[in-house]
Parts: structure tokens; C-alpha cells; sequence
């Protein structure tokens, strides 16, 4: 009886050993399977301009000004399965006007999945004063638990699923007319979350991947934004919100 018992509990074992690896590679799988790609020409003329410093860096893609001098910094996270370097681009304008850049690399390009510390990514610059955390969808989720360990916090498209409100954190979200993921009633919904003072400015005609250069998206709404008009919008609006912190 004792031999029969132990036999059952040994398969018991066995069968939930399968199911857990079964489980970990299927997420595994997931995470690396339709994994969005930046778009090559943005992506080449970051690379070409001249105005900025590209490293690949193992903290993360680090943008700085060219003539170096930078005190303030922005540490962004991607959303889920998008290339980090599809926001290179967007976040371009901000390097040239002086702000450092870190876009991380999340785990199994999925920022859940990631639990480095701001101090992961914010030691690829040392000599950045005042550095803010920045996300762009499922990113800006993440970004949202790593911000009381930051000066400031900018959400693109997104939204914080942690309670804010009472942090006195500077907050800037920014979103899109026509995000049909980040649609403007879940933004409006969880501003509960954030600062009373927290501020939110609304792209007319950006959709969820306005807010990057890595193509359409599935669900997503149609922009009537194009992607010069769209990367002038970001760096005007977050340029003019990062000079304003203070540490």
C-alpha cells in the first residue's frame, strides 16, 4: 500500500514538473514570437545625426548630446515585444536638446518580467543630476512602480496600475486621440492613480504606436498624425516638462 502511495505522489510530482517546463517554455516562446521591430530608416538616421552620441551600452541604448554636458536624464522602458530601438527616434529630439537617454532592454522584452531598479539603468550616465522614468504602454505600467526612486515620471500612452497620488511626484502623461489600446477613457480612468497635479496632454491624431517607429499595431486606432509632426510633439512636450524638475 505504502509502494502504491509513493508511486502516485512520484507521478503526481512528474506531472506537475511537466506542466510547470511546459509553461515556461511556452512563455518563453511567446516572448520572443511577433516581437515588433523598428522601422530601418528612423532607426538609420539616429544613427547618422550628428547632434548626438549612440551607445549600446549594457544598461540599456544610452542618446546624449554630442557636445556632452547633459545633468538631467530620462530612463524609458519599451512596451511589451517592441525592439527598444524603435524609440531611439522619438526620444532623439530630447538628446539634442540636452536630456540623456537610457531605453532599457526588458527581460523577454516583456517589463514585467524585469526587476532591475532604476539604479540598473541610471549608471550608465553617473554625472546625470536629476533623472526621471518613462514608459510607452505595458513600459510606462513598469515605469510607474520605479518612479518614488526617481525625480519625475512620463507615461506615454499608458497608465500606472500603482497608487501615485500621494507621492508629490512631477507626472507628465501624454497620449494619443486615436490610441485604440491606451484609449483616452482608460487614461481618464486611472488618473485616480497619479498626483492631483499631475499633467496630461492629449496628441490629436496619435495612435498607441505613434509613440514609437515600429509600425502598426494589432487593435490599434488609425493615426492621422505624421511621424516628423509626431516626434516634434514629444520632444516640445517632454523637453519643456523635464527642464522643469528639479531633484
Amino acid at each position: 500500500m505504502q509502494k502504491k502511495s509513493r508511486r502516485i505522489v512520484k507521478r503526481v510530482l512528474w506531472a506537475v514538473a511537466i506542466v510547470v517546463l511546459l509553461a515556461v517554455g511556452g512563455i518563453l516562446a511567446w516572448s520572443q514570437i511577433g516581437v515588433m521591430a523598428a522601422e530601418p530608416e528612423p532607426l538609420a538616421a539616429v544613427r547618422d545625426n550628428p547632434e548626438i552620441t549612440v551607445t549600446d551600452a549594457d544598461e540599456g541604448i544610452v542618446l546624449e548630446p554630442a557636445d556632452g554636458g547633459s545633468d538631467r536624464g530620462l530612463v524609458f522602458i519599451p512596451g511589451a515585444k517592441v525592439d527598444p530601438w524603435a524609440y531611439a527616434s522619438i526620444l532623439q529630439g530630447l538628446a539634442e536638446e540636452g536630456t540623456t537617454v537610457v531605453i532599457t532592454r526588458p527581460w523577454l522584452n516583456l517589463a514585467f518580467f524585469d526587476p532591475r531598479g532604476l539604479a540598473a539603468f541610471t549608471s550608465a550616465a553617473p554625472d546625470v543630476d536629476v533623472w526621471a522614468v518613462g514608459g510607452h504602454s505595458l513600459g510606462g505600467v513598469r515605469a510607474c512602480q520605479l518612479a518614488p526612486d526617481g525625480e519625475a515620471l512620463v507615461l506615454f500612452a499608458s497608465y500606472c496600475a500603482t497608487d501615485l497620488s500621494g507621492s508629490g511626484l512631477p507626472v507628465l502623461s501624454v497620449s494619443g486621440s486615436e490610441d485604440g489600446l491606451s484609449t483616452p477613457e482608460k487614461i481618464a480612468d486611472a488618473r485616480r492613480e497619479l498626483p492631483a497635479d499631475a499633467e496630461f496632454v492629449e496628441i490629436d491624431g496619435a495612435a498607441h504606436a505613434s509613440f514609437g517607429d515600429y509600425g502598426p499595431q494589432a487593435g490599434d486606432g488609425t493615426p492621422t498624425i505624421d511621424d516628423d509632426e509626431m516626434h516634434a510633439e514629444i520632444t516640445d512636450v517632454v523637453g519643456s516638462f523635464l527642464q522643469q524638475v528639479a531633484p
